[in-house]
């Protein structure tokens, strides 16, 4: 019994050491054929290195303000006797936008006029006869201090009439009507706003170490959400002399054409104030940047030769760069690129360097300067 254990035991033996060889020689050869085995080159979009001048261009954000703009308030208390405006309407400067009422002043006027006329007949006939030296000099300062003050009384009467009668300052564009026919109005009470649209100013800061490169007559580009995709030029026309202790910045005021009125007081809007100089930049796609903490990198698309007899292979360098601004779709870079040579433009962070690639630039997406996305 105990040979035949020990015949089986060692059968086992052997029959593990065979499949335990047969499967080393297998992991041998599937060893050796990984190191021999060379993956398919990966297929890449391409993008050319390209050397441009851009415009030097200061940048901030900024508030739109009305040249000439107030609201209309009454000076007198009164009784609203006539509204003349409508809302939103526009104004030229003179035109009439609230009466109120006047009958008691105009009653006091008919009656200062007839003082007036008396006083002055008096003073004239004065004068004659102290021509004649019928009256003495005392009774005619009289009669030409009683005119001066009729003269006093009703200058001031037609003042009260003209503060009561309520016209605009400026031409202009009115805003909503703040007030109702019969209404009992106190002195400073709102009526309406009114502001001239046409041009408009731009006012934004800019930092104090950017302050020599700005001057009066700069133009100054100006984007906002409210007209998107356009953007509107203007002229810088007046620089603060103070520089605010508490920012250090320095206020900056430019004049935009606004015929249209498309433009409102209180919006916010993107400013550039673009610089005589132009800028000399190589510029690549955003996508081509493989961004890392320690340094950003590109992948170079270079030929390697392949030896006699078999085509030149096309691989990939990985190359640091320092990068600059970014406009659009493109972003400079200060260091690292030459101008013409050929990068990857997208799909950068799945590469290594030293692979193998394929070009293949049918697919590939445009870039711009300034894209315009569509709406979907």
């Amino acid at each position: 019994m105990k040979k035949k254990v020990f015949i089986a035991f060692c059968a086992l033996l052997m029959l593990a050491g065979v499949l335990g060889g047969i499967k080393f020689l297998q992991i041998n050869r599937m060893i050796a054929q990984g190191k021999q085995f060379v993956p398919p080159p990966a297929t890449v979009t391409t993008s050319t290195v390209e050397s441009a001048s851009w415009e030097t261009r200061l940048t901030s954000v900024g508030s739109l303000e009305a040249v000439q703009g107030v609201t209309v308030t009454a000076e007198l208390s009164g009784k609203i006797a006539n509204i003349a405006f409508e809302p939103g309407a526009h104004v030229e400067a003179g035109d009439l936008l609230v009466q109120q009422d006047i009958s008691t002043e105009m009653a006091q006027r008919r009656s200062d006029e007839a003082t007036l006329a008396l006083k002055k007949a008096n003073h004239d006939r004065a004068k004659e006869l102290l021509a004649d030296n019928v009256v003495t000099q005392a009774a005619y300062d009289q009669t030409l201090a009683e005119y001066k003050q009729a003269l006093a009384a009703i200058d001031n009467i037609r003042s009260v009439i003209a503060k009561k009668t309520i016209r605009a300052p400026f031409a202009g564009r009115l805003g909503i009507r703040l007030v109702n026919l019969g209404q009992n109005l106190e002195g400073g009470e709102p009526i309406v706003s009114l502001q001239a649209l046409n041009p408009i100013f731009v006012d934004f800061l800019l930092p104090q170490n950017q302050i020599a490169q700005i001057q009066p007559g700069l133009t100054v580009r100006i984007t906002t959400d409210a007209l998107p995709g356009e953007k509107i030029e203007g002229r810088i026309t007046a620089i603060s002399p103070l520089i605010e202790e508490a920012t250090r910045n320095i206020r900056i005021q430019a004049t935009v054409d606004n015929s249209q009125e498309r433009l409102r007081p209180g919006m916010f809007v993107d400013v550039d104030v673009i610089l005589p100089e132009r800028e000399d930049v190589r510029m690549i796609p955003t996508t081509a940047v493989v961004y890392a903490p320690y340094s950003d990198s590109v992948f170079i698309v270079e030929k390697k030769p392949a030896g006699e007899g078999h085509e030149d292979k096309q691989v990939l360098r990985q190359q640091f760069v320092r990068l600059g601004t970014q406009r659009g779709d493109y972003i400079t870079t200060l260091s690292g690129l030459e101008g013409g040579e050929k990068i990857v433009s997208t799909g950068v962070f799945k590469y290594r360097n030293g692979q193998s690639v394929v070009v293949d630039n049918t697919l590939a997406p445009e870039f711009s300067l300034a894209p315009k996305p569509e709406d979907r």
